[in-house]
Formats: C-alpha cells, sequence, structure tokens
C-alpha cells in the first residue's frame, strides 16, 4: 500500500511480554490454549488491542478479546457513527469505565503507541490493505475472514508478515473447534487410508455481481458515515447507500468473492489442512454440473458444492479405508464407526479458543495455527475457483510461480486495480 505508517518503539507490554517468555523458555504450541504465566498483569501492562471494523462478527471476536486477562481494548474504529458508539458502549461496560477512545479512520489507531495488536473486522475489501498497514506500522495481527480479494493481495500479506516478522492470525476459527480438528486430524493422520475426495461447503444462495453500478445518491457526512475510507482501495463510485450493505458488498467482485470465499475460506481451509496443503494448493480447476472441482499434485479432488449436512460450514473427507463429515452443528459422523469412539463435540463457531491461541503466540512469536501463509494458500484455492466460474473455463495453477499456465485473461483477474494512494 502506498500509504504507509512509522513503527512505533517497542512498547513496555510487548517488551514484557518477549522478554517472559524468552526468561521461561515458553514454547507455546498455537494449539495448546492455556493461559500464559503473566495473566494477572495490571491493566496499564495489559496487551494494547485496537479494533478496526465493528459489524456483528467484529463485536463478537472483540469481546473474545475483552475476556482474556491479559489484554485491554483501548480504541476501536469504524466508518459508522453508530457502530462506533455501540463498541465503545460494550468496552466501556465490560471494564466499567470511560476509557476507550473512538475513531474514524483507521490509519490512527495505527499510530497509537499504546496499541500493540488490532483485530481487522472490517469488510472484505480491506483484509489485506489494512493488515499490511498494521504489520508496517509493528502490530501483531488478527484478521477476519477471508483475509484477501485476490491472489495478489493474499501474498503480499503473507510475504509482508515474513519480513517483518509479525505475528498474523486469519480469523478462520475451525481450526480452532473440536469437531473440525478432530475430522482434519483422521484424514492427516492416514486413518482414511488414502484420502481420494475432499468436499467444502460454499455458502448458499448468493448470485454473484460483477459489474453491477447503481445511481448516485446523497452522500452522507464524513462523522456518519466515511464513504470514501470504506471504498478503500477498490475503483471509486459515487454513494449509494445499498453499496455497503452486507447482502451486496459480499457478493460483488469488486468487494469480496460471494458464496465461495464466503463460506470457502473455512470448508477449503479445513480440506487443505486435512490434505497436509498447507503450503501448496490444487493444479487444476474445472466445473462439474454444479459443483466446482480441482486436483492436488497427488491427485486427490477438491469438491466445492452444497448438499452436506451438520449446519453451515460442513466439510467431508472421503480415503479408501473410511470418511468422516461434520459441520458446525458440531455433529460427527463417520466410517467405520469405531473411528469416532465416545467423543462429543459442541456445535456453533466461537472465537475464543482462536483468540486465545493468537495471544499465546504474539507472547511466544511462533506462528499461528491459521498463519498468513496457510490463510493465503487455503484463499487463493477460492480465488482460482471464483476464475473458473468467471471465464466459464477450466484451467491449470502453478503453485510454485502461483499463476495460471497458458493464460493471460485469467491471469490478470489475480489481481485488482487500486486507486490513489493506495496499492500493494
Amino acid at each position: 500500500m502506498r500509504r504507509s505508517v512509522s513503527s512505533p518503539q517497542l512498547s513496555r507490554r510487548r517488551f514484557l511480554h518477549t522478554s517472559l517468555a524468552a526468561v521461561s523458555g515458553a514454547v507455546l504450541a498455537p494449539s495448546i490454549l492455556v493461559r500464559p504465566a503473566h495473566a494477572n498483569v495490571a491493566a496499564s501492562e495489559r496487551l494494547g488491542i485496537g479494533v478496526i471494523g465493528l459489524g456483528g462478527r467484529g463485536r463478537r471476536v472483540m469481546q473474545a478479546f475483552l475476556e482474556q486477562p491479559d489484554t485491554q481494548v483501548r480504541a476501536v474504529c469504524d466508518c459508522y457513527a453508530d457502530r462506533r458508539q455501540t463498541g465503545v458502549d460494550q468496552v466501556n461496560s465490560y471494564y466499567g469505565n470511560q476509557d476507550c477512545d473512538s475513531h474514524i479512520d483507521f490509519l490512527e489507531i495505527l499510530e497509537r503507541p499504546d496499541i500493540d495488536a488490532v483485530l481487522i473486522a472490517t469488510g472484505d475489501n480491506w483484509h489485506a490493505g489494512v493488515s499490511l498497514l498494521a504489520a508496517r506500522a509493528g502490530k501483531d495481527i488478527y484478521c477476519e475472514k477471508p483475509m484477501s480479494v485476490t491472489v495478489a493481495e493474499s501474498r503480499a500479506v503473507a510475504d509482508t508478515m515474513k519480513r517483518l516478522g509479525r505475528i498474523f492470525q486469519c480469523g478462520t476459527q475451525r481450526r480452532s473447534i473440536g469437531n473440525f480438528r478432530f475430522a482434519a486430524d483422521l484424514a492427516r493422520s492416514g486413518k482414511l487410508g488414502e484420502l481420494k475426495e475432499l468436499h467444502a461447503e460454499e455458502a448458499p444462495g448468493m448470485k454473484v455481481l460483477y459489474d453491477t453500478v447503481l445511481p448516485e445518491e446523497p452522500e452522507p457526512p464524513r462523522e456518519e458515515f466515511d464513504w470514501n475510507r470504506w471504498l478503500g482501495p477498490s475503483l471509486w463510485r459515487p454513494y449509494n447507500q445499498k453499496y455497503p450493505t452486507r447482502g451486496f458488498w459480499s457478493a460483488h467482485v469488486d468487494w469480496s468473492g460471494a458464496s465461495v470465499t464466503e463460506w470457502g475460506s473455512h470448508t477449503v481451509d479445513i480440506c487443505q489442512w486435512a490434505n497436509n496443503s498447507d503450503d501448496t494448493g490444487p493444479v487444476e480447476y474445472w466445473q462439474e454440473g454444479d459443483r466446482w472441482v480441482s486436483k492436488y499434485a497427488n491427485g486427490t479432488k477438491l469438491i466445492i458444492r452444497n448438499g452436506l449436512r451438520f449446519g453451515s460450514c460442513p466439510v467431508r473427507f472421503e480415503g479408501t479405508e473410511g470418511w468422516v463429515e461434520t459441520g458446525d452443528s458440531g455433529e460427527i459422523e463417520a466410517w467405520p464407526k469405531s473411528l469416532l469412539g465416545n467423543r462429543g463435540f459442541e456445535g456453533g463457531y466461537p472465537p475464543e479458543n482462536h483468540v486465545r491461541a493468537f495471544l499465546d503466540s504474539v507472547v511466544s512469536r511462533q506462528e499461528c495455527v491459521s498463519d498468513a501463509e496457510v490463510a493465503h494458500r487455503s484463499i487463493s484455492a477460492c480465488h482460482v475457483t471464483n476464475i473458473v466460474k468467471r471465464l466459464g473455463r477450466p484451467v491449470k495453477w502453478d503453485p510454485e510461480t502461483e499463476t495460471i499456465i497458458d493464460d493471460a485473461e485469467a491471469n490478470r483477474l489475480l489481481s485488482r486495480a487500486y486507486r490513489d494512494p493506495w496499492y500493494l
């Protein structure tokens, strides 16, 4: 991004946290969700958190940060005035004070030396851009999914986190939820035999919007809604109140990836994990009826579809010796049934364990279970699938160069034009 923010000095909190981890020799694997030794520190010495984006999901994940004893949410930011106020009220009510600040512009949060890490829960359009600017400002990052709108964006995020040594956790929380972890472990352990098919659900009922342009309407005052900042790096267009509504922007390719990235951010991610493919991706993509199919170099198929069971974001893994299927209901079914033993799991999509794993990684400086490279590879499979949808033809993908083979038109869709002053 062209806009840059100077990196603050190493804060006392970050120095304390890093020093404690070094002195104790702590090695906290991201999957081990434990309270760190410094949990009962004074409020002034807690990890300072800034929240950027206060829609429903943002407030839900922010609550998980509030409940961690070693964090202090110090500031919130949103383009909407009513969301800012709701966020401030939520924070102040939890702490029993009036200390939380609100900002219209997220750059003001990134400039604050008392903010050590940020929760990014904006619309998809801003996930990559804010992540890049936050990393350059010296912040660690918990970013909601999907981490990008294009392959080029998420590659830039992954490279930047590695280069700057920042901790990044993508909000693909199902990697920290018991039934999904168990199903992926069955596949990874070889108990299903050789994997043949991985089934990932896409969000039902979302029709992709491509070049849809709505008529201009009077733009609200910036203090009420900052249209320019909401648009961010995407191409300029006059304001229409429908653009920033959840059901519209999440289906429009200027700002999101519709049904495939909406649920595929989670379901394809779990399939990648099950196939031990966190550092690669499928090499061929095509359509079969109403299914979007791809194939890994090892011959395993990834099938993005509808019709699986067990609530939202279900997955199914099929191997030569058995299969397993699960979803957000917490239900899990397998064959042979002996694979399950007497295990039971709660349903839902809670962020608490994923947030705790992020904070433990901030202390230990070890990679998160949903780090930037992992999230990039998963969302790339979704983005290439969307390219197949848009062009109406199969493509071949090179996971090493991250290019579509012998197809210039398809390769142009791996990135998008940014408007000044923003760029990757």
